[in-house]
């Protein structure tokens, strides 16, 4: 279920400056000063170590990573092929098309436009150089025996749904090819995809996923409704998103790219346009996740957001998930232990782990730790509200390793058991308070300074014991009250809290 909308927003201004945090101690925790600069994950298929990056922005990530080839979705209508499907076969002028047992053969590069409804399938395989162009103008493609559209070979292909046109894809339930090299999905390329243009286009998933590139695959318009009974989205070597409306439901992952074994790959890169999904396991996942605009929104998932670099620039962000919101952790899931709760208390921090939030607006309903890195942490810039856990086994915050903090503002509430704090040294002051009694969903915490100025106000959404608030109008060293519904705490920016139980507890 889809849990309350958005609070009220913080009423102050940003600046920036420097700090250092790290996470150490016991319930209430304040960090040393180590810093970590290592930049290599594990496979999780293999041995070999696999560089992420050690870039601290989304440019600076891309640097180190593959290109990403994206394809052109204009083209002629003069000088494309037309494609009428009807029943099981279809028909077309081109000696580059065939048709046989419900099965259309594209055997050429070249602009395709197909339209009508089709019961079978259509199968690009083009030895050649050039591009396969696919546009799809009001195309129904249903298959009882295997995927919709494959992509046996082709330099590159790229879907372009036609403007005004609604389109649909459905797999079979059961496919009569399960060999090695039979397809996954019901889109499914392995050859570089590009999915574009201004159409809508519908893919359900029956058998497995629902829109599978096995090397590159850039999303840049359309409207894209998935739904999958196992992984909704998956790009091997990259999945990119930069225009258009993107909604899947997901049964396993939603959104990813799961290629763990080469350097420079596996990264979900997402620049603009829209994306909601509902995932029973995570929400979008990559060895990189790297976000620099558009809209997030993780209606419902396991883990909403995973992978061993995440990086946000900009983007308005919200995230829902039952177990951690952010998880930064190895690629690796077999060393993994995050979403176990009381297996990770005073786990080591893995230098090769970073989170950093540059810019934009992030919101975390988190069940399980809000933000969550068993490495390093840093913000710089942004809006980030974290309504954490109500039960004691997690915390709104979890970092294991190094945590600065140069700029933005960070409100992280939840239960106070595993409650992390920034460092004492923090150049960012910071203020961190566990209350009295649990305060209701809906209670609102005001932080006023030494003179009864108000500093900051906020409406929490969900229950909260405890608070942890940062931002340039916070200096370290001074006091400050935080007021939940007419109860008011003394508190000294830069000082910890005692209590809680337990060590820090990762993932």
């Amino acid at each position: 279920m889809r849990l309350p909308s958005r609070p009220a927003r913080l009423r102050q201004a940003v600046a920036a400056s420097a700090a250092a945090l790290l996470l150490a101690g016991c319930g209430a925790s304040v960090a040393s000063d180590t810093t970590s600069t290592a930049t290599t994950s594990s496979s999780s298929s293999s041995s070999t170590t696999v560089t992420t990056s050690d870039g601290t922005t989304v440019d600076g990530a891309l640097a180190d990573d593959i290109a990403v080839e994206t394809g052109d979705t204009s083209y002629d209508e003069a000088d494309a092929t037309t494609i009428t499907l009807s029943g099981s076969s279809a028909e077309s002028d081109s000696d580059a098309v065939s048709t046989s047992d419900g099965t259309v053969t594209i055997s050429a590069a070249g602009t395709y436009v197909l339209s009508g409804d089709l019961t079978g399938q259509v199968v690009v395989d083009s030895t050649g150089d050039g591009v396969v162009r696919l546009v799809l103008d009001d195309a129904s493609i249903t298959s009882e025996t295997s995927a919709a559209i494959d992509v046996v070979d082709a330099e590159s292909v790229v879907v372009v749904l036609a403007d005004g046109s609604d389109n649909s894809l459905a797999d079979a339930t059961t496919y009569a090819d399960t060999s090695e090299d039979a397809p996954t999905g019901t889109l499914y390329s392995t050859a570089d995809l590009t999915i574009g243009g201004t159409g809508s286009l519908t893919v359900t998933g029956n058998s497995n996923n629902a829109i599978v590139g096995k090397d590159g695959l850039v999303i840049t318009g359309g409207t894209i409704d998935v739904t999958s009974v196992d992984d909704g989205i998956i790009g091997k070597d990259y999945l990119v998103l930069t225009d258009g409306t993107v909604t899947v439901d997901a049964t396993d992952d939603a959104f990813k790219s799961d290629n763990t074994e080469d350097a420079g790959a596996g990264f979900v890169l997402i620049e603009g346009g829209e994306l909601t999904v509902t995932s029973q396991d995570d929400g979008i996942k990559g060895v990189q996740v790297l976000v620099s605009g558009g809209t997030i929104d993780v209606a419902e998932s396991n883990e909403a957001m995973e992978g061993s670099l995440i990086i946000i620039d900009d983007g308005d962000i919200e995230l829902h998930s039952a177990d951690d919101g952010v998880n930064v952790s190895s690629s690796d899931d077999s060393a993994s232990t995050d979403g176990q709760p009381g297996m990770g208390g005073g786990m080591e921090a893995d230098d090769s782990l970073q989170l950093y939030v540059n810019g934009g607006t992030l919101e975390v309903w988190a069940s399980g730790d809000g933000l969550d890195s068993n490495g390093s942490a840093t913000i710089t810039g942004g809006d980030i509200v974290v309504y954490g856990p109500t039960t004691d086994g997690n915390g709104a915050l979890d970092v294991n390793g190094t945590f600065e903090v140069t700029g933005g503002t960070l409100m992280a509430a939840g239960s106070s058991g595993m409650m992390v704090a920034p460092s004492t040294d923090s150049a960012q002051g910071w203020i961190a308070t566990a209350l009295d009694t649990t305060a209701t969903a809906g209670s609102e915490v005001a932080i006023t300074d030494a003179d009864g100025a108000e500093v900051a106000t906020y409406t929490i959404e969900k229950d909260f014991a405890s608070v942890v608030y940062s931002s340039a109008d916070i200096t370290q060293g001074e006091t400050y009250t935080v007021t939940v519904d007419g109860s008011a705490t003394t508190v000294t920016a830069g000082e910890a809290p005692a209590g809680g139980h337990g060590g820090p507890m990762g993932g």
